[in-house]
């Protein structure tokens, strides 16, 4: 007899959010009271689920959740849920050092990295975080990572990252006073502790090691460079605990 594992916490934030996506996004087309209805029943499950799944210190319940996800229900188009967009930077300097900055809201150390805001490009987005978090100038050389936070697993809100190499330009290190405590450059033998959640030191600095004076900004030279991206999966839905 085939023993199958429990579904992990990550999964089941996955499944949960997945539901209430559809769930909010047909609160958001429909007018049909009885649809209404069985998408405020599939959001309540989606609720449980993801109450279950939460493991940390926020002890949110179902209700909460539920709630929150209600009070996000658009109209039409502005109603279709989508994840959100984060932007990141893997900035270096001459000597091969990472710019790291220490996050105000968890104490953790990462690139950085913000949301994006409408009206910029996503490698304007990357300058922008980088010039006011740190107070470096930075030019974006090209992406490297197009992932889903999700299933990397160091987000429980549906997020693509988009992360792009830069070089540092000019500029003076000053952290930014609310989203930041600390800011830094960091050798790959002297990081800070404790890191952001999530595999990127190594990626990172193997990406910083690509970096050269031949690097340029330009359309026509990203089809030959490799950016990191999530391989599609043959099913979607299915645990990665059962075989």
């Amino acid at each position: 007899m085939t023993m199958h594992q429990n579904p992990s916490s990550v999964e089941l934030v996955r499944w949960a959010e997945a539901l209430a996506g559809i769930a909010r996004t047909g609160l958001g087309f429909t007018q049909n009271p009885y649809e209404v209805e069985r998408y405020e029943e599939v959001l309540a499950v989606a609720a449980d689920i993801r109450a279950h799944a939460e493991d940390d210190d926020s002890r949110l319940t179902a209700d909460d959740f539920a709630r929150g996800w209600m009070k996000a229900v658009g109209t039409g188009t502005l109603g279709y849920v989508t994840p959100k967009v984060a932007i990141g930077a893997i900035v270096g300097n001459d000597a091969g050092e990472l710019l790291l900055i220490q996050r105000a809201d968890s104490g953790s150390w990462l690139y950085p990295t913000g949301w994006a805001d409408v009206g910029y490009s996503p490698a304007e987005v990357a300058i922008k975080e980088v010039r006011e978090e740190t107070g470096i100038r930075a030019e974006v050389v090209r992406p490297v990572s197009i992932i889903d936070g999700m299933r990397a697993g160091f987000s429980r809100v549906p997020l693509y990252s988009l992360v792009f190499l830069c070089r540092a330009v000019g500029g003076q290190l000053a952290h930014h006073p609310q989203e930041c405590l600390d800011v830094g450059w960091f050798g790959s033998d002297s990081l800070p502790q404790p890191l952001a959640r999530g595999q990127w030191a190594e990626m990172a600095f193997d990406t910083l090691a690509t970096l050269t004076d031949r690097d340029c900004v330009g359309a026509t030279e990203l089809h030959a460079l490799e950016c990191r991206f999530d391989a599609p999966r043959d099913d979607v839905w299915r645990s990665s605990s059962r075989p």
